[in-house]
């Protein structure tokens, strides 16, 4: 039986590399990879609050981070809104199971079909997180980062006011903050 003709690709072979330099490792590839700041909040938000949300959102992406949130309406929209608006790649954790739910400034729908436990999946995926206000489900997120070991930033925080979190004055001092554990995390300067 001949192998000739099967569809199969074709090896890829390496290319020595030029003297003198080095390819990078796996190491050095993931330190290119960009931070993911995690935006958590309610899923409504009066004026003040969207306008907060939108500023932390614009702040990520000037950084050249990634945002992550929930994916739907209220702060997470405000947020992708923001981030969105300066070219920064936003990703939505959906609850439910169908994409077209995410807001329209999340670039990628991520469904997961779990409901409010996807909670868990916003911290896990985020480098370090931003807690915007927020309720209970907020809430969940904080205890969930502070569980996992996912640095965390409040910022006009209301049922997490007397926790022991650090707490930033504004969207571009919760975005510094963040990628300051961020970067510790990952070990860069």
């Amino acid at each position: 039986m001949s192998h000739a003709t099967d569809d199969r690709p074709a090896r890829r072979t390496r290319t020595p590399a030029r003297p003198g330099t080095r390819r990078p490792g796996r190491a050095e590839k993931a330190l290119e990879r960009p931070i993911r700041i995690a935006v958590c909040g309610a899923g409504s938000a009066n004026r003040t609050l969207a306008r907060m949300a939108e500023d932390v959102g614009r702040e990520i992406a000037q950084s050249g981070s990634v945002l992550v949130c929930g994916g739907l309406g209220g702060v997470m929209e405000a947020a992708a809104k923001g981030a969105h608006a300066a070219g920064g790649l936003t990703i939505g954790i959906l609850p439910g199971a169908d994409p077209n739910d995410a807001n329209p400034w999340i670039a990628l729908p991520l469904p997961t079909d779990m409901g409010e436990a996807r909670n868990a999946l916003v911290v896990r995926f985020a480098d370090a997180a931003i807690a915007v206000a927020g309720e209970w489900g907020t809430l969940s997120e904080i205890a969930l980062a502070m569980k996992l070991g996912v640095p965390i930033v409040l910022l006009s925080p209301t049922l997490a006011e007397g926790l022991a979190i650090e707490k930033a004055r504004d969207a571009a001092d919760a975005v510094r903050r963040a990628l300051r554990h961020a970067r510790q995390a990952r070990g860069w300067p």
